[in-house]
């Protein structure tokens, strides 16, 4: 039986945003039927935007949200509120379309797809259901590592696939969301040394933790980082986990390689791009953040990544439901580039 050390994740062919195109864009978005400067921060999006696709022009019709689902060993040491079980249960209420994501994603013509990365349960079959799951739940990074290298690099390639597999069917953008009891603390984990950051600064209230509960979570979360002094982002991913985490990074690795762009949403999925960034850095380009999250840590993770949300609303649910209330924004800003008049059009009654 081998016992080789897997080499470590080559990720797919990324193209970097083309830093040459931006001032062409802009003065094409400067030269619309409009005032200099006056649709804000859409206008940058809009740059960015018509960077990912240039030359051809970008689209945002259709988008799919991913809401990848993976269970956490650190809830042995009680860093959640809400047992291991509640990630089924929601997993369930997704496939019902019956969550905050489903409602959402109605109200702005997004289409859901539900993965399971790494769910401690056999979940029974379901259309709307992806089955990638790599191992029952990650092991508790308090004790052991949550995973071998091998689980991490299957884990990142199977996101990679699955971006690829949508896009290939037509998604002009990926969304991302996830759910996972205890994927705070293994969030947190991956940002103080990512980031890197002060621990303590990366452990918010996460579902919601009374004095005692957080005296909880952030002794485990202590625990589990005095165990290994992991650094690379492959061996902290393969440390502290999870599994969607992983397989969100994975995601928006492979939407970079198809030169698409991917909506982050929160705290978690913010520091699986950060993981996806620290493994490819031409992957920055292709993350449009969505939205500012009320999470502790989420800001450490956003300056991480110099990155400017786009909404400010006290989200902290993920599911992706930030992610999705994005969608609009993102269309917006590629219709302003595609469907709007040139002011010398206007005034030369061109239209």
């Amino acid at each position: 039986m081998s016992t080789s050390i897997p080499a470590a994740w080559q990720p797919p062919g990324i193209t970097p945003i083309d830093p040459q195109a931006e001032a062409a864009i802009r003065a094409r978005i400067d030269g619309k039927a409009k005032p200099l400067g006056s649709l804000g921060q859409i206008e940058q999006l809009s740059v960015q935007l018509g960077q990912i696709r240039h030359p051809g022009e970008p689209r945002g019709d259709n988008a799919v949200l991913l809401v990848f689902a993976g269970d956490h060993g650190l809830t042995e040491e009680g860093v959640s509120q809400f047992p291991a079980a509640v990630t089924v249960a929601m997993v369930m209420t997704y496939l019902a379309g019956r969550a905050c994501a489903n409602a959402f994603a109605a109200a702005t013509n997004v289409e859901i797809r539900v993965v399971d990365a790494g769910v401690a349960a056999e979940l029974p079959k379901h259309a709307g259901l992806i089955d990638a799951k790599i191992r029952m739940g990650t092991a508790n990074a308090a004790r052991e590592p949550a995973m071998t290298r091998q689980q991490a690099i299957d884990a990142l390639e199977r996101g990679c696939q699955l971006a690829i597999a949508e896009i290939r069917d037509g998604a002009d953008i990926l969304a991302l969301g996830e759910m996972g009891i205890g994927n705070t603390a293994s969030s947190s984990l991956l940002l103080h040394r990512l980031a890197p950051a002060p621990l303590d600064d990366c452990i918010g209230v996460g579902a919601g933790q009374d004095s005692v509960g957080m005296a909880k979570k952030r002794a485990a979360i202590e625990t589990a980082a005095a165990r290994s002094d992991a650094t690379a982002p492959l061996d902290v991913l393969a440390e502290f986990g999870g599994l969607e985490i992983a397989m969100m990074a994975g995601a928006i690795l492979g939407a970079a390689s198809q030169r698409r762009p991917v909506i982050v949403d929160g705290f978690i999925s913010t520091v699986a791009a950060l993981l996806a960034v620290r493994l490819e850095p031409a992957a920055r380009g292709y993350c449009v953040f969505a939205h500012r999250s009320a999470e502790r840590g989420h800001d450490l993770a956003l300056a991480a990544l110099q990155a400017k949300p786009l909404l400010d609303l006290g989200l902290r649910l993920g599911e992706g439901t930030g992610a999705i209330l994005a969608v609009p924004l993102l269309r917006a800003g590629a219709r302003l580039l595609t469907d709007v008049a040139s002011l010398s059009d206007v005034l030369e009654g061109k239209l």
